[in-house]
Protein backbone atom coordinates (compact mmCIF):
# COMPACT_ATOMS: atom_id res chain seq x y z
CA UNK A 1 0.00 0.00 0.00
CA UNK A 2 1.38 3.26 -0.92
CA UNK A 3 2.93 6.26 0.92
CA UNK A 4 0.65 7.98 -1.53
CA UNK A 5 -2.37 6.34 0.14
CA UNK A 6 -0.53 7.06 3.39
CA UNK A 7 -0.47 10.73 2.65
CA UNK A 8 -4.20 10.74 1.07
CA UNK A 9 -5.13 9.28 4.54
CA UNK A 10 -3.56 11.82 6.94
CA UNK A 11 -5.51 14.05 4.56
CA UNK A 12 -8.36 13.45 4.50
CA UNK A 13 -8.78 12.49 8.45
CA UNK A 14 -7.46 8.95 9.03
CA UNK A 15 -10.14 7.88 6.11
CA UNK A 16 -9.16 5.44 3.96
CA UNK A 17 -8.70 7.36 0.01
CA UNK A 18 -11.48 5.74 -2.38
CA UNK A 19 -10.77 2.27 -3.53
CA UNK A 20 -7.96 2.00 -1.54
CA UNK A 21 -9.47 -1.10 0.71
CA UNK A 22 -10.93 -3.04 -2.62
CA UNK A 23 -7.51 -3.22 -3.76
CA UNK A 24 -5.83 -4.34 -0.63
CA UNK A 25 -8.43 -7.26 -0.59
CA UNK A 26 -7.52 -8.33 -3.94
CA UNK A 27 -3.96 -8.24 -3.28
CA UNK A 28 -4.74 -10.84 -0.29
CA UNK A 29 -6.87 -13.24 -2.78
CA UNK A 30 -3.34 -13.15 -4.93
CA UNK A 31 -1.34 -13.80 -1.39
CA UNK A 32 -3.82 -16.63 -0.46
CA UNK A 33 -3.16 -17.92 -4.25
CA UNK A 34 0.57 -18.35 -3.99
CA UNK A 35 0.73 -19.86 -0.23
CA UNK A 36 -2.40 -22.25 -1.44
CA UNK A 37 -3.58 -20.74 2.49
CA UNK A 38 -6.88 -19.08 3.55
CA UNK A 39 -6.90 -15.75 5.65
CA UNK A 40 -9.04 -16.10 8.49
CA UNK A 41 -9.72 -20.11 7.68
CA UNK A 42 -8.91 -22.29 10.46
CA UNK A 43 -8.31 -25.48 8.31
CA UNK A 44 -5.39 -23.75 6.65
CA UNK A 45 -5.04 -20.43 7.81
CA UNK A 46 -2.92 -17.71 5.78
CA UNK A 47 -1.65 -15.24 8.71
CA UNK A 48 0.22 -12.21 7.73
CA UNK A 49 2.90 -9.40 9.47
CA UNK A 50 1.36 -5.80 8.12
CA UNK A 51 5.02 -3.39 8.26
CA UNK A 52 6.13 -0.26 7.41
CA UNK A 53 7.87 1.39 4.28
CA UNK A 54 9.24 4.38 4.25
CA UNK A 55 11.90 5.97 2.18
CA UNK A 56 14.32 5.97 5.03
CA UNK A 57 15.54 4.10 7.00
CA UNK A 58 13.42 4.65 10.49
CA UNK A 59 14.70 1.62 12.78
CA UNK A 60 12.11 1.19 15.59
CA UNK A 61 10.35 4.47 15.03
CA UNK A 62 7.89 2.78 12.89
CA UNK A 63 5.22 0.26 13.76
CA UNK A 64 4.70 -3.36 12.96
CA UNK A 65 1.88 -6.09 13.89
CA UNK A 66 2.67 -9.72 13.45
CA UNK A 67 0.45 -12.77 13.10
CA UNK A 68 -2.46 -11.01 11.55
CA UNK A 69 -5.50 -12.81 11.33
CA UNK A 70 -5.35 -15.16 14.51
CA UNK A 71 -8.50 -15.10 16.43
CA UNK A 72 -9.69 -18.53 19.15
CA UNK A 73 -10.94 -20.15 15.89
CA UNK A 74 -8.05 -20.25 14.04
CA UNK A 75 -5.38 -21.28 17.23
CA UNK A 76 -8.00 -24.42 17.24
CA UNK A 77 -7.50 -25.29 13.90
CA UNK A 78 -3.71 -24.12 13.68
CA UNK A 79 -3.37 -26.83 16.62
CA UNK A 80 -4.40 -29.60 15.21
CA UNK A 81 -2.29 -28.44 11.95
CA UNK A 82 1.04 -28.42 13.53
CA UNK A 83 0.67 -30.52 16.66
CA UNK A 84 2.19 -28.05 18.44
CA UNK A 85 -0.35 -26.12 21.49
CA UNK A 86 3.06 -24.26 22.61
CA UNK A 87 4.12 -22.70 19.27
CA UNK A 88 0.73 -21.57 18.63
CA UNK A 89 -0.13 -20.47 21.90
CA UNK A 90 3.12 -18.36 21.89
CA UNK A 91 2.20 -16.99 18.58
CA UNK A 92 -1.28 -15.65 19.89
CA UNK A 93 -0.60 -13.87 22.79
CA UNK A 94 2.70 -12.35 20.91
CA UNK A 95 -0.06 -10.97 18.76
CA UNK A 96 -2.58 -9.77 20.95
CA UNK A 97 0.11 -7.99 22.99
CA UNK A 98 1.71 -6.20 19.85
CA UNK A 99 -1.81 -5.87 17.88
CA UNK A 100 -3.03 -3.59 21.44
CA UNK A 101 0.17 -1.62 21.57
CA UNK A 102 0.54 -0.83 18.16
CA UNK A 103 -2.90 -0.96 16.46
CA UNK A 104 -5.31 -0.04 19.94
CA UNK A 105 -2.89 2.27 21.53
CA UNK A 106 -2.56 -0.08 25.26
CA UNK A 107 0.62 0.74 27.12
CA UNK A 108 2.80 -2.08 26.77
CA UNK A 109 3.11 -2.13 31.01
CA UNK A 110 -0.35 -3.21 31.40
CA UNK A 111 0.59 -6.90 29.23
CA UNK A 112 3.95 -7.01 30.99
CA UNK A 113 2.64 -6.86 34.10
CA UNK A 114 -0.14 -10.12 33.52
CA UNK A 115 2.95 -11.72 31.70
CA UNK A 116 5.43 -12.04 34.87
CA UNK A 117 2.89 -12.37 37.43
CA UNK A 118 2.28 -15.83 35.26
CA UNK A 119 5.93 -16.52 35.02
CA UNK A 120 6.14 -15.61 38.80
CA UNK A 121 3.02 -18.09 39.02
CA UNK A 122 4.94 -21.18 37.66
CA UNK A 123 8.71 -20.11 38.56
CA UNK A 124 9.21 -19.59 35.01
CA UNK A 125 12.82 -17.25 34.20
CA UNK A 126 12.36 -16.97 30.51
CA UNK A 127 9.30 -16.97 28.28
CA UNK A 128 10.83 -20.07 26.90
CA UNK A 129 10.13 -22.02 30.30
CA UNK A 130 6.27 -21.51 30.15
CA UNK A 131 4.25 -24.68 28.95
CA UNK A 132 1.10 -24.68 25.98
CA UNK A 133 -1.34 -24.01 29.21
CA UNK A 134 0.67 -21.13 30.39
CA UNK A 135 0.93 -19.19 27.44
CA UNK A 136 -2.89 -19.93 26.20
CA UNK A 137 -3.81 -18.37 30.28
CA UNK A 138 -1.50 -14.96 29.42
CA UNK A 139 -3.72 -14.96 26.21
CA UNK A 140 -6.61 -14.87 27.84
CA UNK A 141 -5.61 -12.32 30.47
CA UNK A 142 -4.33 -9.88 27.35
CA UNK A 143 -7.54 -10.32 25.99
CA UNK A 144 -9.40 -9.62 29.30
CA UNK A 145 -6.72 -6.18 29.93
CA UNK A 146 -7.25 -5.13 26.15
CA UNK A 147 -11.21 -5.24 26.82
CA UNK A 148 -11.03 -3.49 29.96
CA UNK A 149 -8.74 -0.82 28.76
CA UNK A 150 -10.22 0.16 25.42
CA UNK A 151 -14.11 -0.57 26.09
CA UNK A 152 -14.33 -3.15 23.69
CA UNK A 153 -13.61 -6.77 22.73
CA UNK A 154 -10.22 -7.44 21.07
CA UNK A 155 -11.19 -7.43 17.72
CA UNK A 156 -12.05 -11.25 16.12
CA UNK A 157 -12.52 -11.04 12.89
CA UNK A 158 -8.92 -11.18 10.71
CA UNK A 159 -10.07 -8.79 8.10
CA UNK A 160 -10.69 -6.07 10.60
CA UNK A 161 -7.59 -6.66 12.60
CA UNK A 162 -5.89 -6.69 9.12
CA UNK A 163 -8.17 -3.30 8.59
CA UNK A 164 -7.25 -1.71 12.16
CA UNK A 165 -3.42 -2.61 11.72
CA UNK A 166 -3.05 -0.89 8.23
CA UNK A 167 -4.28 2.24 9.94
CA UNK A 168 -1.85 1.89 12.94
CA UNK A 169 1.21 1.75 10.82
CA UNK A 170 -0.13 5.18 8.43
CA UNK A 171 -0.93 6.76 11.90
CA UNK A 172 2.87 5.73 13.14
CA UNK A 173 4.55 8.17 10.40
CA UNK A 174 2.97 10.82 12.33
CA UNK A 175 4.01 9.57 15.64
CA UNK A 176 6.03 11.30 17.83
CA UNK A 177 8.75 9.62 18.06
CA UNK A 178 8.74 9.30 14.14
CA UNK A 179 8.01 12.99 13.96
CA UNK A 180 11.41 13.43 16.59
CA UNK A 181 13.35 11.13 14.58
CA UNK A 182 13.02 12.85 11.45
CA UNK A 183 13.22 16.10 12.86
CA UNK A 184 16.56 15.30 14.44
CA UNK A 185 17.96 14.13 11.11
CA UNK A 186 16.60 16.59 8.77
CA UNK A 187 14.18 14.75 6.72
CA UNK A 188 11.62 17.12 5.37
CA UNK A 189 8.65 16.24 3.78
CA UNK A 190 9.91 16.41 0.29
CA UNK A 191 12.75 14.08 1.00
CA UNK A 192 10.16 11.19 2.23
CA UNK A 193 6.78 11.92 3.00
CA UNK A 194 4.42 9.20 4.16
CA UNK A 195 5.05 5.68 4.68
CA UNK A 196 3.70 2.29 2.86
CA UNK A 197 2.70 -0.67 4.27
CA UNK A 198 4.11 -3.72 3.54
CA UNK A 199 1.55 -6.91 3.72
CA UNK A 200 3.85 -10.17 4.37
CA UNK A 201 3.30 -13.73 4.83
CA UNK A 202 4.50 -14.70 8.47
CA UNK A 203 7.23 -17.30 8.50
CA UNK A 204 7.93 -18.55 12.04
CA UNK A 205 11.33 -18.46 14.25
CA UNK A 206 9.17 -20.48 17.33
CA UNK A 207 8.72 -23.45 15.82
CA UNK A 208 11.44 -25.81 16.92
CA UNK A 209 14.90 -26.46 17.79
CA UNK A 210 15.31 -25.98 14.12
CA UNK A 211 14.07 -22.26 13.50
CA UNK A 212 15.69 -19.00 14.97
CA UNK A 213 15.44 -15.38 14.47
CA UNK A 214 17.70 -12.51 14.22
CA UNK A 215 19.65 -9.81 12.66
CA UNK A 216 22.62 -9.43 10.85
CA UNK A 217 24.68 -6.78 9.61
CA UNK A 218 27.01 -7.58 6.58
CA UNK A 219 30.24 -5.45 8.85
CA UNK A 220 30.31 -4.84 11.84
CA UNK A 221 28.55 -2.09 12.65
CA UNK A 222 30.70 -0.79 15.44
CA UNK A 223 34.50 -1.44 14.23
CA UNK A 224 33.42 -1.69 10.08
CA UNK A 225 35.86 -4.76 10.13
CA UNK A 226 34.48 -6.90 7.22
CA UNK A 227 32.22 -9.59 8.83
CA UNK A 228 29.21 -10.52 9.79
CA UNK A 229 27.93 -9.02 12.93
CA UNK A 230 24.00 -9.68 15.16
CA UNK A 231 22.30 -11.47 17.03
CA UNK A 232 20.12 -14.28 17.11
CA UNK A 233 17.83 -16.71 19.20
CA UNK A 234 16.72 -20.48 19.25
CA UNK A 235 12.92 -20.96 19.08
CA UNK A 236 12.20 -17.35 18.76
CA UNK A 237 10.57 -14.69 17.12
CA UNK A 238 11.90 -11.40 15.90
CA UNK A 239 10.62 -9.40 18.55
CA UNK A 240 12.95 -11.14 21.33
CA UNK A 241 15.58 -10.30 19.55
CA UNK A 242 15.39 -6.51 19.38
CA UNK A 243 12.93 -6.00 22.55
CA UNK A 244 15.99 -7.62 24.88
CA UNK A 245 13.49 -9.39 26.85
CA UNK A 246 15.86 -12.43 26.31
CA UNK A 247 19.42 -12.38 26.53
CA UNK A 248 20.69 -12.52 22.82
CA UNK A 249 23.83 -14.33 21.13
CA UNK A 250 26.47 -13.19 18.76
CA UNK A 251 25.83 -14.14 15.00
CA UNK A 252 29.06 -16.00 15.14
CA UNK A 253 27.67 -18.96 17.63
CA UNK A 254 25.15 -19.70 15.04
CA UNK A 255 27.94 -20.79 12.73
CA UNK A 256 28.22 -23.92 15.67
CA UNK A 257 24.38 -24.63 16.25
CA UNK A 258 23.55 -24.58 12.57
CA UNK A 259 26.39 -23.96 10.04
CA UNK A 260 24.79 -24.40 7.25
CA UNK A 261 22.36 -21.88 7.73
CA UNK A 262 25.00 -19.77 8.62
CA UNK A 263 27.01 -20.13 5.35
CA UNK A 264 23.78 -19.18 3.35
CA UNK A 265 23.29 -15.97 5.77
CA UNK A 266 26.68 -15.09 4.64
CA UNK A 267 26.74 -16.02 1.12
CA UNK A 268 23.30 -14.05 0.96
CA UNK A 269 24.92 -10.89 2.68
CA UNK A 270 27.44 -10.66 0.26
CA UNK A 271 24.98 -10.81 -2.50
CA UNK A 272 23.25 -8.24 -1.06
CA UNK A 273 26.27 -6.14 -0.64
CA UNK A 274 27.12 -6.64 -4.17
CA UNK A 275 23.83 -5.37 -5.46
CA UNK A 276 23.18 -2.61 -2.99
CA UNK A 277 26.98 -1.57 -2.97
CA UNK A 278 26.59 -0.53 0.73
CA UNK A 279 26.71 -2.05 4.01
CA UNK A 280 23.20 -4.50 4.83
CA UNK A 281 21.43 -4.74 7.88
CA UNK A 282 18.94 -7.86 7.32
CA UNK A 283 16.30 -9.45 9.39
CA UNK A 284 15.89 -13.16 9.17
CA UNK A 285 13.95 -16.36 10.30
CA UNK A 286 14.77 -19.91 10.14
CA UNK A 287 11.74 -21.93 9.82
CA UNK A 288 12.30 -25.50 10.10
CA UNK A 289 15.90 -25.02 8.81
CA UNK A 290 14.69 -23.21 5.86
CA UNK A 291 16.16 -19.65 5.90
CA UNK A 292 14.17 -17.08 5.36
CA UNK A 293 15.38 -12.65 4.21
CA UNK A 294 12.64 -10.92 5.84
CA UNK A 295 14.18 -7.31 4.63
CA UNK A 296 17.34 -5.27 4.21
CA UNK A 297 18.18 -2.00 4.38
CA UNK A 298 21.71 0.20 4.40
CA UNK A 299 22.96 -0.32 7.91
CA UNK A 300 23.30 1.83 10.53
CA UNK A 301 27.06 2.40 12.21
CA UNK A 302 29.70 4.39 14.13
CA UNK A 303 31.17 7.04 12.09
CA UNK A 304 34.24 4.65 13.26
CA UNK A 305 32.90 2.10 11.27
CA UNK A 306 31.71 4.18 8.29
CA UNK A 307 35.07 5.39 7.49
CA UNK A 308 36.40 1.59 7.55
CA UNK A 309 33.32 0.42 5.20
CA UNK A 310 34.07 3.39 2.90
CA UNK A 311 37.40 3.09 1.92
CA UNK A 312 37.26 -0.95 1.93
CA UNK A 313 34.36 -0.64 -0.03
CA UNK A 314 36.50 1.11 -2.43
CA UNK A 315 39.76 -0.39 -2.03
CA UNK A 316 37.55 -3.85 -3.25
CA UNK A 317 35.97 -2.43 -6.28
CA UNK A 318 32.43 -1.76 -4.81
CA UNK A 319 32.38 2.19 -5.19
CA UNK A 320 35.02 4.65 -6.13
CA UNK A 321 36.85 7.12 -4.61
CA UNK A 322 34.67 9.69 -4.65
CA UNK A 323 31.86 7.63 -3.48
CA UNK A 324 33.94 6.59 -0.28
CA UNK A 325 34.72 10.44 0.29
CA UNK A 326 30.86 11.57 -0.59
CA UNK A 327 29.51 8.73 1.63
CA UNK A 328 31.31 10.26 4.85
CA UNK A 329 29.99 13.35 6.33
CA UNK A 330 31.96 16.43 8.41
CA UNK A 331 29.98 15.19 11.46
CA UNK A 332 31.25 12.15 11.30
CA UNK A 333 35.26 13.16 10.70
CA UNK A 334 34.49 15.29 13.71
CA UNK A 335 33.56 12.55 15.94
CA UNK A 336 36.91 11.08 15.91
CA UNK A 337 37.48 13.91 18.14
CA UNK A 338 35.10 12.58 20.57
CA UNK A 339 36.18 12.70 24.12
CA UNK A 340 37.55 9.49 25.50
CA UNK A 341 38.35 8.66 29.55
CA UNK A 342 41.94 9.13 29.71
CA UNK A 343 43.19 5.42 31.14
CA UNK A 344 45.23 7.27 34.23
CA UNK A 345 41.97 8.06 35.72
CA UNK A 346 39.98 4.73 35.36
CA UNK A 347 43.70 3.15 36.99
CA UNK A 348 42.87 5.55 40.03
CA UNK A 349 38.90 5.30 40.03
CA UNK A 350 39.53 0.78 40.08
CA UNK A 351 38.14 -1.40 38.62
CA UNK A 352 34.72 -1.08 36.52
CA UNK A 353 30.82 -1.05 38.56
CA UNK A 354 30.11 -3.75 35.74
CA UNK A 355 30.22 -4.16 32.09
CA UNK A 356 28.12 -4.62 29.24
CA UNK A 357 28.16 -5.05 25.43
CA UNK A 358 30.29 -1.86 23.59
CA UNK A 359 27.95 -0.99 20.78
CA UNK A 360 28.38 2.79 20.17
CA UNK A 361 32.02 4.25 21.31
CA UNK A 362 32.66 7.43 23.32
CA UNK A 363 33.28 8.46 26.65
CA UNK A 364 30.16 9.98 28.59
CA UNK A 365 29.38 11.29 31.97
CA UNK A 366 26.34 12.49 33.53
CA UNK A 367 23.71 11.71 35.98
CA UNK A 368 21.25 8.80 36.13
CA UNK A 369 17.64 9.20 34.55
CA UNK A 370 15.51 6.17 34.70
CA UNK A 371 13.01 7.55 32.28
CA UNK A 372 12.53 9.11 28.96
CA UNK A 373 10.84 12.33 30.04
CA UNK A 374 12.69 12.76 32.90
CA UNK A 375 15.89 12.65 30.80
CA UNK A 376 14.88 14.95 28.60
CA UNK A 377 13.87 17.50 31.31
CA UNK A 378 16.93 17.34 33.17
CA UNK A 379 18.63 17.94 30.04
CA UNK A 380 16.96 21.02 28.68
CA UNK A 381 17.41 22.57 32.20
CA UNK A 382 20.84 22.57 30.92
CA UNK A 383 22.74 22.51 34.36
CA UNK A 384 24.09 18.96 34.86
CA UNK A 385 24.35 16.15 31.60
CA UNK A 386 22.13 13.15 31.53
CA UNK A 387 22.96 9.28 31.32
CA UNK A 388 19.20 7.36 30.95
CA UNK A 389 19.54 3.90 32.13
CA UNK A 390 16.86 1.78 31.30
CA UNK A 391 16.31 -2.09 31.13
CA UNK A 392 15.91 -1.66 27.59
CA UNK A 393 14.56 1.02 25.32
CA UNK A 394 11.62 1.37 23.29
CA UNK A 395 10.65 3.69 20.46
CA UNK A 396 9.17 6.03 22.37
CA UNK A 397 12.20 6.95 24.60
CA UNK A 398 13.96 7.87 21.52
CA UNK A 399 13.18 11.97 22.95
CA UNK A 400 15.38 11.44 26.10
CA UNK A 401 17.98 9.35 24.34
CA UNK A 402 18.33 12.55 21.84
CA UNK A 403 18.36 14.45 25.24
CA UNK A 404 21.04 11.93 27.30
CA UNK A 405 24.84 12.36 27.14
CA UNK A 406 24.82 8.37 26.83
CA UNK A 407 22.66 5.46 27.53
CA UNK A 408 23.00 2.42 29.09
CA UNK A 409 20.77 -0.52 29.52
CA UNK A 410 20.71 -3.81 31.26
CA UNK A 411 19.49 -6.38 28.64
CA UNK A 412 19.71 -5.87 24.75
CA UNK A 413 22.00 -7.04 22.25
CA UNK A 414 24.10 -5.55 19.43
CA UNK A 415 21.59 -5.26 17.54
CA UNK A 416 18.75 -3.90 20.11
CA UNK A 417 17.18 -0.35 19.58
CA UNK A 418 19.37 1.07 22.49
CA UNK A 419 22.21 -0.33 19.89
CA UNK A 420 20.92 0.87 16.59
CA UNK A 421 19.69 4.36 17.94
CA UNK A 422 22.47 5.15 20.01
CA UNK A 423 24.70 4.65 16.39
CA UNK A 424 22.48 6.94 14.69
CA UNK A 425 22.56 9.59 17.21
CA UNK A 426 26.30 9.02 17.80
CA UNK A 427 25.85 8.65 21.53
CA UNK A 428 28.06 6.54 23.65
CA UNK A 429 26.20 3.21 24.73
CA UNK A 430 26.40 0.21 26.64
CA UNK A 431 23.51 -2.60 26.44
CA UNK A 432 23.16 -6.33 27.70
CA UNK A 433 24.88 -5.10 31.60
CA UNK A 434 23.27 -7.65 32.75
CA UNK A 435 24.34 -7.65 36.60
CA UNK A 436 22.63 -4.40 36.48
CA UNK A 437 19.32 -4.54 38.61
CA UNK A 438 17.17 -1.64 37.71
CA UNK A 439 14.09 -0.96 39.47
CA UNK A 440 12.22 1.68 37.80
CA UNK A 441 9.41 2.25 40.26
CA UNK A 442 11.90 2.34 43.14
CA UNK A 443 14.27 4.69 41.00
CA UNK A 444 17.31 2.49 41.68
CA UNK A 445 19.48 0.13 40.45
CA UNK A 446 22.05 -2.10 42.42
CA UNK A 447 24.89 -4.18 41.19
CA UNK A 448 25.26 -6.81 43.93
CA UNK A 449 25.98 -4.71 47.11
CA UNK A 450 26.19 -0.99 45.80
CA UNK A 451 23.01 0.88 45.12
CA UNK A 452 22.63 3.77 42.64
CA UNK A 453 19.70 5.91 43.23
CA UNK A 454 18.41 8.15 40.36
CA UNK A 455 20.91 11.99 39.92
CA UNK A 456 23.88 9.83 40.76
CA UNK A 457 26.71 10.68 38.87
CA UNK A 458 28.04 7.26 36.73
CA UNK A 459 30.45 7.30 33.64
CA UNK A 460 29.73 4.83 30.34
CA UNK A 461 32.52 4.12 28.00
CA UNK A 462 30.96 2.83 24.92
CA UNK A 463 34.22 1.66 23.41
CA UNK A 464 35.05 -0.49 25.90
CA UNK A 465 31.78 -0.83 27.68
CA UNK A 466 32.54 -0.18 30.89
CA UNK A 467 30.03 1.16 33.56
CA UNK A 468 31.67 3.12 36.38
CA UNK A 469 30.83 4.96 39.59
CA UNK A 470 31.24 8.57 39.80
CA UNK A 471 32.65 11.17 37.61
CA UNK A 472 35.76 10.55 35.36
CA UNK A 473 37.58 12.78 33.60
CA UNK A 474 37.81 12.84 29.81
CA UNK A 475 40.57 13.18 27.08
CA UNK A 476 40.02 14.22 23.19
CA UNK A 477 41.97 11.26 21.59
CA UNK A 478 44.28 11.70 18.50
CA UNK A 479 43.18 11.22 14.78
CA UNK A 480 45.45 8.13 14.64
CA UNK A 481 42.46 5.68 12.51
CA UNK A 482 44.28 4.29 9.89
CA UNK A 483 41.59 4.10 7.92
CA UNK A 484 40.49 8.02 8.50
CA UNK A 485 43.78 9.42 7.90
CA UNK A 486 43.70 7.25 4.09
CA UNK A 487 40.55 8.92 3.58
CA UNK A 488 41.31 12.24 4.22
CA UNK A 489 44.30 11.66 2.09
CA UNK A 490 42.03 10.71 -0.76
CA UNK A 491 39.90 14.21 0.16
CA UNK A 492 42.96 15.51 -0.75
CA UNK A 493 43.87 14.60 -3.99
CA UNK A 494 40.63 16.10 -4.83
CA UNK A 495 40.06 18.99 -2.54
CA UNK A 496 40.64 22.97 -4.07
CA UNK A 497 40.40 24.63 -0.33
CA UNK A 498 43.76 24.99 1.49
CA UNK A 499 42.84 24.00 5.24
CA UNK A 500 44.85 26.17 7.77
CA UNK A 501 44.65 25.94 11.55
CA UNK A 502 43.90 28.13 14.76
CA UNK A 503 47.15 27.75 16.72
CA UNK A 504 48.88 29.86 19.54
CA UNK A 505 51.88 27.05 20.50
CA UNK A 506 54.47 25.56 18.94
CA UNK A 507 52.75 21.97 20.04
CA UNK A 508 49.56 22.55 18.78
CA UNK A 509 51.02 23.60 15.69
CA UNK A 510 53.10 21.07 15.04
CA UNK A 511 49.90 18.79 16.02
CA UNK A 512 47.91 20.94 13.39
CA UNK A 513 50.64 20.09 10.18
CA UNK A 514 51.11 16.33 11.20
CA UNK A 515 47.27 15.84 10.09
CA UNK A 516 48.07 18.20 6.69
CA UNK A 517 47.65 22.05 7.90
CA UNK A 518 49.29 23.95 5.51
CA UNK A 519 49.10 27.17 7.79
CA UNK A 520 48.16 29.38 10.98
CA UNK A 521 45.11 30.74 10.01
CA UNK A 522 45.20 32.41 13.10
CA UNK A 523 47.78 32.98 16.28
CA UNK A 524 45.78 34.74 19.17
CA UNK A 525 48.99 36.86 20.87
CA UNK A 526 47.09 36.70 24.46
CA UNK A 527 46.55 32.79 24.90
CA UNK A 528 50.71 33.13 25.07
CA UNK A 529 50.22 34.34 28.27
CA UNK A 530 47.41 32.08 30.39
CA UNK A 531 50.97 29.99 31.88
CA UNK A 532 51.64 30.74 35.08
CA UNK A 533 54.67 32.52 34.94
CA UNK A 534 53.05 35.60 33.03
CA UNK A 535 50.09 35.66 33.57
CA UNK A 536 50.79 38.36 37.19
CA UNK A 537 52.92 40.00 34.74
CA UNK A 538 49.99 40.40 31.92
CA UNK A 539 47.61 41.67 35.28
CA UNK A 540 50.11 43.91 36.21
CA UNK A 541 50.49 45.47 32.62
CA UNK A 542 46.81 45.81 32.39
CA UNK A 543 46.06 47.19 36.02
CA UNK A 544 48.99 49.47 36.37
CA UNK A 545 48.20 53.22 36.15
CA UNK A 546 51.87 53.85 35.59
CA UNK A 547 53.23 54.26 32.30
CA UNK A 548 57.24 53.33 33.37
CA UNK A 549 55.87 49.94 35.33
CA UNK A 550 53.49 49.03 32.14
CA UNK A 551 56.69 49.56 30.12
CA UNK A 552 58.62 47.25 32.48
CA UNK A 553 55.74 44.62 32.03
CA UNK A 554 56.03 44.40 28.50
CA UNK A 555 59.58 44.65 28.62
CA UNK A 556 59.17 41.24 30.72
CA UNK A 557 56.91 39.74 28.50
CA UNK A 558 59.08 40.22 25.42
CA UNK A 559 61.66 37.06 25.75
CA UNK A 560 58.41 34.92 26.03
CA UNK A 561 56.99 36.00 23.41
CA UNK A 562 60.16 36.17 21.18
CA UNK A 563 60.89 32.05 22.30
CA UNK A 564 57.11 31.43 21.87
CA UNK A 565 57.25 32.99 17.86
CA UNK A 566 60.42 31.46 16.93
CA UNK A 567 59.84 27.61 18.17
CA UNK A 568 56.11 28.32 15.88
CA UNK A 569 57.98 29.50 12.59
CA UNK A 570 60.37 26.98 13.25
CA UNK A 571 57.90 24.24 13.21
CA UNK A 572 55.84 25.99 10.68
CA UNK A 573 59.14 25.63 8.21
CA UNK A 574 57.67 28.93 5.73
CA UNK A 575 54.16 28.32 5.74
CA UNK A 576 51.73 31.47 6.23
CA UNK A 577 51.13 32.16 10.12
CA UNK A 578 48.80 35.12 10.52
CA UNK A 579 48.92 36.37 13.78
CA UNK A 580 46.57 38.78 15.84
CA UNK A 581 47.76 41.51 18.20
CA UNK A 582 47.04 41.24 21.74
CA UNK A 583 43.70 41.92 22.55
CA UNK A 584 43.29 40.66 26.00
CA UNK A 585 39.19 40.05 27.22
CA UNK A 586 39.81 41.12 30.63
CA UNK A 587 37.52 38.17 32.24
CA UNK A 588 39.62 36.10 30.65
CA UNK A 589 42.97 37.67 32.45
CA UNK A 590 41.43 39.19 35.84
CA UNK A 591 40.24 37.45 38.68
CA UNK A 592 36.24 37.94 39.24
CA UNK A 593 34.52 40.99 40.44
CA UNK A 594 33.68 39.13 43.56
CA UNK A 595 37.26 38.19 44.49
CA UNK A 596 38.27 41.67 43.35
CA UNK A 597 36.15 42.61 46.05
CA UNK A 598 36.82 40.72 48.98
Amino acid sequence: VSTEACNAYLAAGEKFPDGMWQQVLEALEHMEAATGKAFGDPSNPLLVSVRSGAKFSMPGMMDTVLNVGLNDEVVEGMIALTNDPHFVQDSYRRFIQLFGRVALRVDDEHYEEQFNLVKERVGAKLDIDLGAEDLESIARRFLTVTHDLTGSPFPSDPYGQLEIAVRGVFDSWMGRRAVDYRREFGITPEMANGTAVNVVTMVYGNMGDDSATGVAMSRDATTGENRLEGDYLMNAQGEDVVAGTRQTKPIIDLSLEMPEMYAELEGIAKMLERYYREMQDMEFTIERGKLWILQTRSGKRTAQAAVRIAVEMAEEGLITRDEALLRIAPEQVDFFLHPQFSPTVQAEIGPALTSGLNVSPGAAVGVVAFDADLAERWAKAGDRPVILVRPETKPDDVHGMLAAEGICTSSGGRTSHAALVARQFGKPAVVGASALNIDVGRRVMTVGDTVVKEGDWVSIDGTTGEIFLGRLDTVVPDIDHPWLVKLLSWADEERQLGVWANADYADDAARARSYGAQGIGLCRTEHMFFEQDRLPTVQRMITTKSLGERREAVQALLPFQRSDFAALFRVMDGLPVIIRLIDPPLHEFLPSYEELTH
